[in-house]
């Protein structure tokens, strides 16, 4: 039996409270899914209104959300036990590896384990060229899932939010205004409805941020097998404010995403034009024919004070993982979230006890996050270190999975696997110094003058 503690019955839900959620993406979907959940098995039954402009059905930007689409496993997995089960039309298991691309040459990884596979998605219900919809949107997918479970859509854009009595008010363009005893914020970086907050005296500041990119190529599944194979192509390049690229095969399309410090267009010009990404792709690709892009902010510090009394924001108008696995920061901050709106209560001391602390050791980790970013920085303007880089990855491929320290690294590294903790503890273990070293010194001299390490 689950016992429900409130801060007081002003500021607890009950049987006939109205609940907002302000956006219908992953954070929203999640909020509204584990809400409904949680107190139907306290025996109550509450209003959740979702306001979401978009219609997630629609190709292009009207119904995308502006991410790379990338999933780690283990959250498909976890998903699965709390009863979300993605269906193979949401969800593509194809990617089992990914090719790490530098200057120095390229080295296919392995999934370390076999439950540490790369799940890709399409947010949307793919670019504004698409012919045919061979895949269901995830966003749409989590949409219909809340929807079918007692929740209710209201298509509009919301034009202002205040407070009246103590509860929070919200006017949909054009429409008339609705109060609730509960609003979860869950509008993402890249709406101003987030922005609105900061001006009611909530305590209430909008996370930094930093520029993105993310661009769509159609080449045809056929060709996308022979150029990419089942791999993520990840790139380490000596480019400046480059943190993070990748190429993400997904059916008839390539995802391109670029992560880093404001990204703008002679940054990716300089990437879209190396050589080490126009031998990845065939030869008839050209970076000036995208089907799709977009520029998306990114959280890279989360907002300060995302709760106060009936109000909490969840996903990255809160807090999220730098540059990785935002929707499983989602996941987390949503489930906290309506967790303790249901058992503990609405109030702000309630959100700073069983909330907080879990938007508090992502940023945390985060923190470490900076750190590992810093030292891949510091190591990809090194061109001998870049080469132990490729040689110890190359030669732990083919030992035993245990050993593959180097690439089990850069595995959690890029696909957010695992938490920046674990890979800076990783990091910092004597086998993996001692080999590194050892891969740099041989490095330094290789036994013939060219270019020996592209043959490794």
């Amino acid at each position: 039996m689950i016992h429900r503690q409130k801060d007081s019955p002003v500021l607890g839900l009950d049987s006939g409270s109205r609940v907002a959620v302000l956006g219908g993406g992953p954070a929203g979907s999640f909020f509204s899914y584990f809400l409904i959940e949680i107190a139907r098995r306290v025996g109550i039954d509450l209003r959740v209104d979702v306001y979401e402009s978009r219609d997630f059905s629609r190709p292009g930007p009207t119904g995308c959300n502006m991410c790379g689409g990338i999933v780690s496993e283990s959250l498909v997995q976890t998903l699965a036990a709390e009863g979300i089960n993605l269906p193979p039309t949401v969800v593509q298991r194809g990617i089992d590896s990914y090719r790490l691309h530098m200057d120095v040459g390229s080295v296919r990884i392995e999934t370390p384990l076999n439950e540490m596979r790369i799940a890709a998605v399409h947010r949307g219900s793919g670019p504004r060229d698409v012919q045919s919809t061979k895949w269901t949107s995830f966003d749409g997918y989590l949409q219909t899932l809340v929807l079918n479970n007692g929740a209710h859509l209201v298509r509009g854009r919301v034009d202002s939010v205040d407070f009246k009595r103590g509860r929070p008010e919200i006017t949909v363009r054009g429409g008339s205004s609705q109060d609730y005893d509960l609003l979860a914020v869950a509008a993402g970086v890249n709406s101003g409805t987030s922005k609105l907050f900061e001006t009611l005296g909530l305590g209430y500041r909008f996370p930094n941020t930093t520029k993105a990119f993310i661009s769509e190529y159609y080449l045809g599944e056929e060709s996308i097998s022979r150029a990419l194979g089942s791999s993520m192509h990840v790139f380490l390049l000596d480019i400046p404010r480059l943190e993070f690229a990748a190429i993400i095969p997904k059916g008839d399309y390539v995802t391109i995403c670029l992560l880093g410090k404001d990204i703008d267009k002679s940054l990716v010009k300089s990437f879209l034009d190396s050589s080490e990404v126009k031998q990845c792709l065939p030869r008839s690709w050209r970076s000036d024919h995208s089907s799709c892009n977009c520029w998306p902010s990114m959280n890279v510090r989360g907002a300060v004070g995302p709760f106060a009394d009936r109000v909490v924001f969840i996903g990255d108008c809160g807090v999220t993982r730098l540059y990785k696995d935002g929707i499983g920061a989602a996941y987390r901050t949503a489930k906290a979230a309506a967790t303790t709106a249901v058992l503990w209560g609405v109030s702000a001391s309630s959100f700073r006890e069983h909330f907080w602390p879990i938007c508090r050791s992502i940023g945390r980790d985060n923190t470490l996050g900076r750190l590992s970013f810093g030292a891949v920085r510091t190591i990809r303007k090194a061109r001998f270190a870049r080469r132990a880089i490729l040689r110890m990855s190359t030669i732990e491929q083919q030992g035993a999975p245990r050993l593959r320290y180097m690439s089990m690294a850069l595995w959690d590294m890029f696909t957010g696997s695992a938490p920046y903790k674990d890979i800076f503890i990783r990091g910092l273990s004597p086998r993996f110094i001692g080999r590194f070293l050892w891969n740099m010194l041989v490095s330094s001299f290789p036994l013939d003058g060219s270019n020996s390490e592209r043959r490794l």
